[in-house]
């Protein structure tokens, strides 16, 4: 069971947590899980992947302000900063790592 502050924002104070919103129904959701699995892998530094089933999540992605998916949230140092909404590719989710990790760094 997901504990969000534990698994996240707690965790953030260790190493950045990628938070991916998502569905399973959701097609851009599916396309862009293998581009966010791709880019944690590849990563400069450690970098923590957690993934949240919004449907299995109601009341979590309400809380978070989730208004559409898949919605992908960066936390470092117990805070989110970062955050985009809908499909990007490889190339872009790299570069959105790379300057929000290294601002917060």
């Amino acid at each position: 069971m997901l504990d969000f502050n534990r698994d996240v924002i707690e965790a953030s104070h260790r190493q950045p947590v990628l938070v991916d919103f998502y569905a399973t129904w959701c097609g851009p959701c599916k396309m862009l899980a293998p581009v966010l699995d791709a880019a944690v892998k590849t990563a400069s530094g450690p970098l923590k992947l957690v993934k949240i089933d919004t449907d299995a999540n109601q009341d979590l992605a309400v809380n978070a302000g989730v208004s559409g998916i898949p919605d992908v949230r960066l936390f470092v140092g117990g805070k989110q900063v970062g955050a985009f909404t809908g499909f990007r590719p490889k190339p872009a989710v790299e570069q959105f790592l790379a300057s929000h990790v290294a601002k917060s760094a």
